[in-house]
């Protein structure tokens, strides 16, 4: 009895010491896809210092769960297969069976709304609809939250491409899928992980943030916010601010309808600003670290409309940032293919406008030759003025597999816009060269080349004459810049009429071959104003 007893309290006193259930995170589960040729690290949680056993396609591996439970363990995953195999993990009397698994190809996709954007919303959706039925790609779409550290898991299922499905699915990921699986013809899986109207910051881990001066500001701001934060203070505010909207709204209703104006938002309750979405390091925590170490090819990236703003930490260190430190985490110099932003707002009219939009574009175009294996879409030919959203995501996704078929799987292909290499000045003109100019550019619509402007040393632009000369150049010049020194091309939100193209018809980049600096204060008011 006495021992019986001992072994009851010894039970209830550490029951989670003793016993842990065998598990794995959310995206370990049926209908996933696991990378190719590859030792696939498989993860979880089981009784300590147990011997945890997986089995997949006739291929065994082995482990020992530490002692705190958690367990990793590569299997090797071999050739391409689309017929479904069953992933069985083992440990003591616990069985966990997944099944359905794909051997393929696997992306992560990642960013803001625009890789958020779903499929319903997109222009070709019915045309898509109607050849939906592609077993062959999968989507774990993952859940939005946030976390204060980093976390394990997260929220989320894989499903199989259908009609049932096809809906939800990343527009610009299931574009970019549907392309490899069509040329490669083998499995690809999609993980997404994304979330509308965030900056690059809160993507990357606050670790890594701190080594860069300009983030390492923000961190230490969201920090001693986070110290100052009363939850009751804030929770009674919350409540003062919300009883002031519901009496307000109440109010209106009793007013006619024409003199009911736009009703103020419903105010949000409050969170621990370490644990706001908007914050340094925080989705991360939530959305990025449960992934770390998932077997892939690499990454498609949609993002930075949230960071297309004057005084923001320049996106040629803040996205390169983010990607060095994915990969050290990953441990894998994985590919890293992101989609420059769209036109937007109303095109100017005037050469020489500042613009912060334009200067987020260029820069991106910079990371191209500072960050090792990455590629750009160019999609300066498909926003809409008035919509931060284009609906058309079949370019935007079409154009990142080209990437992945050129740099990942050796297509001899055209695999971007022409890109800006250099420029010369020859007498009183400028000869600029570009890369990826396919058979050789041309105008897109048979018109005169247009959105090229050219300065001389007083800084001053003025819309120029350009020519191709060649296959992969075009001279710049103009009668009023006798003594040229500088050339920009598509410099604007909405370039209106920009249609330097390549053979394949993709479009060029914005570039400059200055580096003037042009986002000032009364700048910011000319960009402004150009693109009401």
């Amino acid at each position: 009895m006495q021992r019986f007893l001992l072994f009851l309290a010894l039970g209830l006193v550490c029951p989670a010491v003793a016993f842990a259930e065998l598990s794995v995170p959310h995206f370990f589960s049926d209908h996933m896809v696991l990378q190719r040729e590859r030792s696939a690290p498989i993860w979880g949680t089981a009784t300590p210092d147990a011997e945890v056993v997986l089995e997949l396609k006739g291929k065994t591996a082995t482990t020992k769960a530490s002692a705190d439970g958690k367990w990793r363990v590569g299997i090797q995953t071999g050739n391409a297969d689309g017929l479904g195999s069953t992933l069985t993990i083992r440990s003591g009397s616990e069985t966990i069976k997944i099944d359905d698994v794909l051997i393929g190809e696997v992306w992560f996709a990642s960013g803001q709304s625009n890789m958020a954007f779903t499929m319903r919303g997109a222009a070709s959706y019915d045309t898509a609809l109607a050849e939906s039925d592609l077993p062959a790609i999968r989507m774990f779409n993952a859940a939005t939250t946030t976390a204060v550290e980093p976390q394990d898991d997260i929220a989320g299922q894989w499903s199989v491409c259908s009609p049932d499905t096809l809906a939800s699915y990343s527009a610009v990921a299931f574009f970019f899928a549907r392309k490899l699986h069509q040329e490669l013809g083998v499995p690809v899986g999609v993980i997404k992980s994304a979330w509308g109207g965030k900056p690059v910051e809160t993507f990357t881990s606050r670790e890594a943030l701190e080594t860069l001066p300009g983030t390492k500001r923000l961190v230490d701001a969201a920090i001693e916010a986070d110290k100052a934060y009363d939850p009751e203070k804030a929770k009674v505010a919350y409540q003062a601010r919300l009883d002031r909207w519901q009496a307000d709204a109440a109010e209106r209703r009793n007013r006619p309808n024409e003199q009911r104006a736009r009703a103020p938002r419903k105010p949000i309750p409050p969170k621990r600003p370490l644990n706001t979405e908007g914050k340094p390091g925080v989705l991360f925590n939530a959305m990025i670290h449960p992934f770390v170490g998932y077997a892939m090819r690499g990454a498609i990236w949609y993002q930075g409309e949230a960071n297309a703003k004057p005084g923001a930490v320049p996106y040629d260190q803040t996205l390169p940032l983010m990607i060095r430190d994915w990969r050290q985490r990953w441990n894998d110099d994985f590919s890293f293919y992101f989609v420059q932003l769209a036109n937007f707002r109303g095109p100017s009219t005037e050469p020489g406008t500042p613009d912060p939009w334009a200067l987020l574009q260029d820069r991106m175009r910079l990371i191209l030759d500072t960050t090792p294996k990455t590629g750009m879409a160019i999609i300066n030919d498909v926003g809409a003025a008035n919509d931060i959203h284009p609906k058309n995501k079949k370019d935007p996704g079409e154009r990142l597999a080209r990437w992945a078929l050129a740099k990942d799987y050796g297509r001899d292909i055209v695999f971007s816009g022409p890109l800006y290499r250099d420029s010369k000045i020859e007498g009183n003109a400028i000869r600029v060269t570009f890369d990826q100019a396919g058979e050789g550019l041309k105008s897109r619509d048979g018109e005169a080349l247009k959105r090229f402007e050219i300065a001389g040393k007083d800084q001053q632009w003025h819309w120029a004459d350009a020519k191709t000369v060649g296959k992969d150049s075009v001279l710049v010049s103009s009668a009023d810049v006798p003594a040229p020194v500088a050339v920009r091309y598509a410099w604007a939100s909405n370039p209106e009429g920009a249609n330097l193209v390549n053979s394949e018809g993709l479009p060029a980049s914005v570039f400059r071959s200055d580096d003037w600096d042009d986002v000032t204060s009364a700048g910011r008011q000319s960009a402004q104003k150009a693109s009401k």
